[in-house]
């Protein structure tokens, strides 16, 4: 979905990209994806996005592994677009 939204700059795409390929098992990121990530960010911002996005699977893999649900913290940190931006972003109806 969000490879056709306009929400998203191409570099946003990309690291969303490399995201899913990253959560995804096995992990395979192919040389061109990593290629095109280090021609928009040097070594340590790699290192640094990498890391982060490592982090949230084992946060999320650990937390299934032992039945840990969202203790509610973020309900309503949220505000849902409003339909007709929705619709400008490409965004599907709820």
């Amino acid at each position: 979905m969000y490879r056709e939204s306009s929400a998203f700059s191409p570099l946003e795409k990309l690291v969303l990209d490399y995201s899913v390929t990253m959560t995804q098992t096995p992990v395979e990121v192919s040389d061109e994806l990593f290629a095109a990530l280090r021609a928009n960010f040097n070594e340590a911002q790699m290192v640094e996005l990498t890391a982060a996005i490592a982090w949230e699977n084992y946060r999320a893999r650990f937390n299934h592994a032992f039945g840990v649900e969202a203790q509610g913290f973020s309900d309503g940190a949220y505000h849902p677009l409003p339909e007709r931006s929705r619709e400008t972003h490409g965004l599907q109806k709820e």
